[in-house]
């Protein structure tokens, strides 16, 4: 007898996107291959580009302590705008099929000071602040939410954060 797939992830009702615009600071997050395990001060700015698709500028210390960005581009999917397809891509290859990841704001505080986001294939997760830290008590209640959803929590990564957001000035001299 085989198992019945999971059910579906469920993302928030409707994203502000206005709201949700600004600097994010990752708590903790599932592993990715592209990302340095001991990456530290991640964080994500989205800023509304003319076109309406969202600039995506993620920003972090690398293991060598050398600061590292990544561009990209967030296009909202649903009219609930809380289920958005990214990609890290250089704009002239944006174009082409598959080259886009889910990025699914699962669970948003009424303030927009604390946010969960999740792919479908629940491979990847976020926790993300509008403050470096978060007491244990609320990040447990998101990653509970999370765990619910059937998120694996085992490989859960939690990089340091002093606070510090990596400058245009420190990337410059990278």
């Amino acid at each position: 007898m085989s198992t019945p797939p999971p059910q579906a992830i469920t993302t928030v009702a409707h994203l502000d996107l206005a709201r949700y615009l600004g600097t994010w600071f990752e708590i903790c997050r599932l592993p990715l291959k592209w990302e340095d395990v001991q990456a530290r001060d991640i964080t994500a700015t989205y800023s509304l580009e003319a076109d309406g698709s969202i600039k995506v500028d993620n920003r972090c210390i690398v293991e060598d302590g050398k600061p590292d960005q990544a561009i990209g581009q967030a296009v909202p999917t649903d009219a609930s705008k809380a289920r958005l397809k990214v990609s890290f891509l250089p704009q002239y290859l944006r174009w082409l099929p598959f080259t886009k990841g889910d990025y699914w704001v699962m669970r948003i505080a009424s303030d927009y000071t604390v946010a969960l986001v999740g792919t479908p294939d629940r491979a990847n997760l976020w926790l993300i602040s509008r403050t470096p830290q978060l007491s244990d008590e609320v990040r447990g209640d998101y990653l509970s939410s999370a765990a619910a959803q059937g998120f694996d929590l085992a490989t859960l990564i939690t990089p340091l954060q002093s606070g510090n957001v990596v400058s245009d000035a420190a990337l410059a001299q990278a």
